[in-house]
């Protein structure tokens, strides 16, 4: 078991550590560029890849979304009462205890431990933490609803392509599939190479803040996975994949979006590092778990 769990683990761990030594050494990265083409054009390309390529049924992709959405929505609950219990703004933290890192960690994570097909749901899910998140966090931070940024957001759209030719099992032309397969392959390594440069860079602010929201982040999103997963009767690889984002440390994007809104970007940036960290620790736990939950740890 220890060595399938390593070798899952090691090697995520190795391209994120590899960002982090790169930015230690002062080697330049262009952060904004490689962001930007993460998302804008790698990750779309991903999401089609491994939805269209999946060898499921529509309906257990349709149930993924479903299950996805319930999960943030009752995280999202237990967050603003864990915040007013701790009398911090929900304004500021809320997203943070919310959303997993679904894309630097759980994509890759997913695929590691259940193959294409677990990448394929893992996408499902990785949609609606964008969909909510891009919606969310501007009207909460910035008062405001963002539904222009959503409506440019590729991933969405890629989705909705990704989903089409699943439900019709259109093939794409040879050309085209292999040019939206050699994109997407740069997607994970250049997500995790990301994730390390950036947390080389954060700093803890409020050491006992940082601790606390970011194991309530794991916690809450853990056992609300879990009973997710439970009520709507999930098994198997949708139930791994569920339960590996809800463990996730919080993501990213929740200190890209505190920064631009000026909601405590500091304190949201010590949460990433902190609960990333501890991720670290816990996740061999987690994935064990999540393998034997889905019935894929050999005994």
């Amino acid at each position: 078991m220890i060595a399938i769990v390593a070798g899952i683990l090691l090697p995520v761990f190795i391209v994120a550590s590899i960002g982090y030594g790169w930015a230690k050494l002062g080697f330049p990265l262009d952060r904004d560029f490689v962001t930007r083409l993460v998302i804008n054009v790698a990750t779309p390309c991903l999401v089609v890849d491994s939805i269209a390529s999946l060898e499921l049924p529509v309906a257990d992709l349709l149930e993924m979304l479903l299950s996805a959405s319930v999960m943030f929505a009752l995280t999202a609950m237990l967050a603003a009462l864990v915040l007013r219990l701790a009398r911090l703004p929900l304004r500021s933290f809320l997203p943070s205890l919310t959303f997993g890192n679904a894309g630097n960690l759980a994509l890759p994570l997913s695929f590691l431990a259940f193959g294409e097909t677990g990448l394929g749901l893992s996408a499902g899910v990785f949609l609606t933490a964008v969909v909510i998140q891009f919606t969310l966090a501007p009207a909460l931070q910035d008062g405001r609803p963002a539904l222009k940024v959503l409506a440019t957001t590729p991933v969405v759209y890629s989705s909705a392509i990704g989903v089409t030719l699943l439900a019709t099992q259109t093939a794409l032309p040879a050309w085209l599939a292999a040019t939206i397969e050699l994109l997407a392959g740069i997607a994970i390594p250049l997500s995790l190479l990301t994730l390390g440069f950036s947390l080389a860079e954060f700093r803890v602010k409020r050491l006992p803040v940082a601790v606390g929201l970011g194991l309530a982040r794991m916690a809450l999103g853990f056992v609300v996975a879990a009973t997710v997963a439970a009520l709507f009767g999930l098994t198997g690889i949708a139930r791994g994949v569920l339960l590996l984002h809800g463990g996730m440390p919080t993501a990213l994007v929740c200190y890209l979006f505190s920064a631009r809104y000026g909601r405590d970007s500091e304190d949201v940036a010590g949460i990433v590092l902190v609960s990333t960290l501890l991720a670290v620790v816990l996740m061999p736990l987690l994935v064990a778990y999540t393998l034997w939950a889905a019935g894929t740890l050999p005994s």
